[in-house]
C-alpha cells in the first residue's frame, strides 16, 4: 500500500470519531495487540471515548491520528517529569499496519513534545514478543533500557521491554 505521508497528521479527538473507535473494537488483531476487550459493550465504549475526548488530564495528552479524513489511531504523551515523558501509539485500523505510519507518527510526536513542552527524554515500553513495535522504537532511535515486569499480550504472559531516547541538545 502506498501511503502519502503528508496526509497523516495529529489532531484533537472528537466525539464524532466514535464510529472509528467502534470499528477498532471489532478488529480482533487490534484488540489483542492493545489489550482491548473484544466485543466491548457499546455504551461502555462510548463512555470511555467521551472521557478521552473531554477529560484531557494534566499529565497526559492523547492526540488523534488522521489519515484521509478519518481517525486511524491515537498517540499519547504521559507522565511528564523533569523534561521527560512517556510515549505510546496505537494504530486502530490494522489494515494500515506495517506501512511506516507508526514510525512517522512517533517521530512527529517526539518533535511536538520537544517543541511544545521542552521534553528531551522519552520513555516507552512494549511487549518482548511485539516485534513490530520493538522495530519501530529502535528505528526511531530508542534504546532498550531494561526488560522488567510481565503482562498479558495476545493471550500469553510476556516480558515488558522498557526503552529510552534522549534528544541531542
Amino acid at each position: 500500500m502506498d501511503i502519502n505521508r503528508n496526509e497523516i497528521y495529529f489532531r484533537k479527538l472528537k466525539l464524532e470519531d466514535f464510529n472509528a473507535v467502534v470499528d477498532w473494537s471489532r478488529d480482533n488483531r487490534f484488540c489483542e495487540a492493545n489489550g482491548w476487550q473484544k466485543n466491548r459493550d457499546h455504551l461502555e465504549l462510548f463512555k470511555w471515548w467521551e472521557r478521552c475526548v473531554t477529560n484531557q488530564q494534566k499529565d497526559m495528552i492523547r492526540l488523534g491520528i488522521e489519515y484521509k479524513n478519518r481517525l486511524i489511531g491515537y498517540a499519547d504523551l504521559a507522565e511528564f517529569k523533569n523534561n521527560s515523558a512517556e510515549i505510546g501509539i496505537a494504530i486502530g485500523d490494522s489494515t494500515l499496519w506495517n506501512n511506516g505510519i507508526g514510525t512517522q507518527m512517533i517521530k512527529k510526536l517526539l518533535n511536538y513534545a520537544n517543541e511544545q513542552f521542552g521534553v528531551t527524554t522519552f520513555y516507552g515500553k512494549t511487549y518482548e514478543t511485539n516485534h513490530r513495535s520493538r522495530k519501530m522504537m529502535e528505528k526511531v532511535g530508542f534504546t532498550e533500557e531494561s526488560c522488567e515486569g510481565t503482562e498479558l499480550y495476545i493471550g500469553k504472559e510476556v516480558k515488558l521491554v522498557q526503552y529510552k531516547l534522549e534528544l541531542n541538545e
